[in-house]
């Protein structure tokens, strides 16, 4: 019930904020068709702004904030671009477009170092991969294919409305995974209280001290060590198939650059997309169905993969659409998709270290395809782009090494949770600002506030 709710609060609240559009652009078409080419080739025409990399407080600030989103966001598994998009434009003074280029390699950055911390970590409670390649295989091929649209999104919807559009998802995730934290949170208490009441001694009827000790198993468990966790951790068949799929995409991107918007060899590119994440997509929804069918046959109720629930047509179709939707709030926002796998994994039931483990792998697939792209087009500063991003190598490694550490010691894996909801909602507050501050530029020097002509873009 109240997963669709949330979907209900989507739905209706993204729904009367696009409808609004048509309202705000519909006085006299032709004086608001002049307006909306002029405020598109406005849009298309800003000027590169790249400050100079030099020692001052805008740098050590950025650092700061860089160093602390990057761990958070890793930790959370939800990147953390939209924390970074508005520090590098207010703060350093980027322009928003190579803010969010450069937002994509603080992401690629963090979340490698995190996926190379992951590998070598064991999984909190089965001898299974703490990475779930499968969950991958399902969501990265959509979620990349959301972002192709996203960016091409970019361009059409107007300023005011994809600020608008990310602050209603944003404070929804945030406010879901806060109430699941919460919920997390109440179960550990009680389980550590079971626990502590095993442990505690007793005394019997008749005086004696009984003391509960806890011994080793005759047959200790086999310890991996971290190369070994390394290869256990890696399925090297699956994650060829994410491999060939990035490929796959870079390549159509590349072409698709060189090709004149609106052309008919555009559009030809662009749809080829489709089959490519389709054919992915529908390789892995067919086995998780088949499997999950075959198990209710036989009366085996063991989980097919992390994700607790039943793999059926409906679930699989909702997972497809909320890959499409990550991605293109990833293209939108300059992000990697990870504000809404993050919480998309946590809703299916996988444990929050194999949620974090598993957007973050997702997503360094995805920023790196963008990371990729934007060099090619010349869109970020090599300098700044090379020290933001080893400060995100940094935050993204000793973030899931204390947060790690934390859960051990604190046996509360909802810690994630928590974190994980507290960088959507800073990301929330961050674009709001922004937003709200570039649409009050807009309605004050009387730019166009519809929606704009994707094809003049070219």
């Amino acid at each position: 019930m109240a997963t669709s709710g949330f979907l209900l609060y989507l739905l209706s609240a993204s729904s009367i904020a696009v409808l609004s559009v048509l309202y705000l652009s519909n006085p006299s078409s032709s004086s608001s068709s002049s307006s909306s080419s002029s405020a598109l080739s406005a849009y298309l025409s800003t000027d590169k702004t790249w400050p100079d990399l030099e020692l001052s407080w805008r740098l050590v600030a950025a650092t700061v904030i860089g160093f602390l989103g990057s761990a958070c966001g890793t930790v959370g598994g939800v990147g953390g671009g939209g924390i970074f998009v508005p520090m590098l434009t207010l703060i350093i003074g980027f322009d928003t477009k190579s803010a969010a280029a450069i937002s994509k390699c603080m992401i690629m950055g963090a979340s490698t170092s995190s996926v190379w911390y992951n590998l070598r970590v064991a999984h909190p409670t089965k001898d299974v991969p703490i990475i779930d390649h499968d969950l991958a295989l399902l969501f990265q091929p959509m979620l990349m294919l959301g972002i192709t649209v996203g960016v091409s999104l970019s361009v059409v919807f107007p300023y005011w409305l994809i600020t608008v559009l990310i602050i209603i998802l944003f404070i929804g995730t945030s406010s879901r995974s806060f109430f699941k934290g919460i919920e997390m949170w109440k179960e550990e208490t009680i389980l550590k209280k079971e626990f502590a009441k095993q442990c505690e001694t007793v005394v019997n009827s008749r005086g004696e001290l009984l003391i509960d000790v806890e011994y080793d198993p005759l047959i200790p468990k086999e310890q991996k060590t971290a190369l070994e966790l390394m290869c256990f951790n890696l399925k090297w068949k699956r994650t060829s198939i994410l491999l060939i799929v990035w490929i796959s995409f870079l390549t159509l991107q590349v072409i698709k650059n060189d090709v004149p918007v609106c052309s008919n060899w555009y559009w030809i590119i662009f749809s080829l997309q489709f089959p490519i994440a389709i054919a992915v997509f529908g390789y892995e929804a067919r086995k998780l169905y088949k499997e999950h069918k075959k198990r209710m046959e036989t009366g085996n109720l063991e989980q097919i993969c992390e994700a607790s629930i039943g793999w059926t047509g409906t679930h699989l179709a909702f997972c497809a659409l909320c890959g499409i939707v990550g991605g293109t709030v990833g293209g939108l926002l300059g992000s990697g998709g990870g504000f809404v796998l993050g919480p998309l994994l946590l809703e299916i039931g996988v444990v929050p270290q194999v949620a974090s483990a598993t957007a973050t792998f997702v997503m360094m697939f995805s920023s790196s395809l963008s990371v990729v792209e934007f060099y090619l087009l010349n869109r970020f500063p090599i300098p700044y782009a090379l020290y933001l991003t080893s400060v995100s190598v940094l935050a993204g490694f000793w973030g899931q090494f204390f947060v790690r550490k934390m859960i051990t010691i604190l046996r509360r894996a909802s810690l994630i949770v928590f974190i994980l909801s507290g960088v959507i909602f800073a990301s929330a507050i961050t674009m709001g600002i922004v937003g709200v501050t570039k649409s009050i530029t807009m309605i004050q020097n009387h730019e166009f506030m519809g929606f704009l002509d994707f094809c003049s873009s070219g």
